[in-house]
């Protein structure tokens, strides 16, 4: 039996080649934009724990009788005000980069798609779908946070009845389903979005629709679909090691012009604080924007390579989902 993800190694190389070479200024601007927001759309949002403590009689203070107890400082109207908006807007930023993020994911297959970059022209298009793609990633996240949630809920329990000893077993028997949730939750992310975005696109169909759409595919196909699973964490691997050799690199590269002026800037201090400092924050500043340009550059090609991985494989199992079938003509004759 011929595995797909055998053949696909080699022509997502060809493919990403085609795509980024010769090299193009305003193309890997785009994709860079594009890597930078699908990179960070599956992040979730935590939750945070509260708890009283536990209150005793006057005898058990730790206080010397007559010594006023310290009063406890409950945060006011204000500062629940203050405290609000501050969460709120962390919750709308990550909302918002996981909204754009989810619409990313269309622009960028698109954009493998038709061999053309067009963030503008793109969204128009997909939007909606990406809109889907939000509520879905958003009640995944949800879901598996509120089960990982309630687990800890039941480990911790049995120190409110001052069981500690209880607690060490219940944590042993909730690892095996942390790991289970936690694969499931990443087998399904990812799967949508290598495999259910594309067929979106194919179709135009919901986010839903296309799932049992491919369902019979993946279940039909199974092993061929392991097999990616097997290649695709072997080429995570590489990439990782991969970026982290490139951002190492560049953090040597970097650090020599901006640590002359930061060591300027040292020097200055004893002379003009203000200069000495600004020169140290400017120096600092760069260097990390740099560190951070180089990061999403490397990721440009990696991301590429990792994408059409996957539309090779999917079109492969599945004619009618193959989006990138004039370039696989190409490369494979």
């Amino acid at each position: 039996m011929t595995l797909y993800a055998v053949e696909a190694i080699d022509d997502a190389i060809e493919a990403t080649k085609s795509f980024l070479w010769p090299f193009d200024r305003g193309r890997w601007l785009r994709l860079a934009v594009i890597v930078f927001f699908i990179g960070g759309s599956g992040g979730y949002t935590p939750f945070q724990f509260s708890g009283s403590a536990p209150t005793g009689s006057p005898s058990d203070s730790p206080f010397p009788p007559g010594t006023p107890s310290p009063e406890v400082v409950v945060p006011g109207g204000l500062e629940l005000l203050v405290i609000a908006v501050i969460v709120g807007l962390i919750v709308s930023i990550l909302l918002g980069l996981l909204f754009v993020g989810s619409v990313m994911e269309f622009v960028f297959v698109e954009s493998l798609r038709r061999e053309t970059v067009s963030v503008r022209r793109y969204w128009s298009d997909h939007w909606r779908l990406g809109v889907r793609l939000f509520g879905f990633r958003l009640l995944l996240g949800v879901l598996t946070l509120g089960i990982f949630a309630a687990l800890v809920a039941v480990v911790l329990s049995p120190i409110l009845y001052g069981n500690e000893g209880l607690v060490v077993g219940l944590a042993l028997f909730s690892i095996p389903i942390f790991l289970v949730v936690g694969l499931s939750s990443g087998l399904i992310g990812g799967f949508t979005t290598n495999f259910i975005v594309p067929i979106m696109i194919a179709e135009d169909r919901p986010l839903l629709s296309s799932w049992r759409r491919f369902w019979p595919t993946l279940t039909g196909q199974w092993k061929q679909y392991a097999a990616y699973l097997i290649f695709s964490f072997i080429i995570q691997i590489a990439v990782g090691i991969l970026t982290s050799v490139a951002i190492i690199v560049a953090l040597v590269v970097a650090a020599v012009p901006f640590g002359i002026v930061g060591l300027v800037g040292v020097a200055l201090l004893s002379v003009a604080e203000i200069v000495g400092g600004v020169l140290i924050a400017v120096a600092a500043l760069l260097f990390v924007v740099s560190i951070f340009v180089v990061a999403l550059f490397v990721a440009v090609p990696l991301q590429t390579y990792s994408r059409y991985f996957a539309l090779f494989v999917l079109g492969d199992t599945e004619a009618e989902f193959d989006l990138i079938a004039e370039r696989r003509a190409r490369i494979r004759e």
